[in-house]
């Protein structure tokens, strides 16, 4: 676990300050080794790869598209474009996933960004009482249930794979 007397950082702050705004718990979890992958996650959590929330950036149109995908899969991003009757999106770059949530890629969380982002729920995620999601960095994860993630996301659930 993270030093008492070690700093949080920025990142994480903001993330613990969006669920406590958004009137969730605030159960951010920092580590001190990385877990910038569900299966990393999954291990130091002792919980299914599938119960972790990966945060996805795609570009649609030019404006970021926030996909909350299970660990277990990999978004079918035609699925979704048929979905959202778009013709097509793409997993974001680096340096765009940075502008628009302040995060580095690994360690996106679900909110905690500069602005609201139009976010889409994979409905997979309900089949897990308790979710894991990043929590700003590559070393912090907050747990949370399906109901209440998409309760504080305002989320659209979708199917994603």
């Amino acid at each position: 676990m993270h030093k008492a007397t070690d700093s949080i950082p920025g990142s994480v702050l903001n993330v613990k300050s969006a669920l406590i705004l958004a009137g969730a718990q605030d159960t951010v979890r920092i580590f001190e080794d990385k877990v910038p992958t569900a299966a990393a996650a999954a291990a130091v959590l002792g919980c299914e790869v599938a119960a972790i929330t990966n945060s996805l950036i795609f570009e649609l149109d030019g404006a970021p598209l926030l996909i909350l995908a299970s660990g277990a899969a990999k978004v079918d991003t035609q699925l979704v474009a048929t979905q959202l009757r778009t013709a097509k999106i793409r997993r974001a770059k680096p340096d765009f996933v940075l502008e628009h949530t302040g995060q580095e890629v690994g360690g996106v969380a679900p909110l905690g960004h500069p602005k609201k982002l139009r976010t889409i729920l994979d409905t997979s995620l309900q089949e897990h009482p308790l979710l894991w999601a990043g929590a700003g960095d590559h070393n912090s994860m907050f747990s949370i249930s399906y109901e209440e993630l998409a309760r504080i996301t305002a989320a659209e659930p979708l199917p994603v794979r």
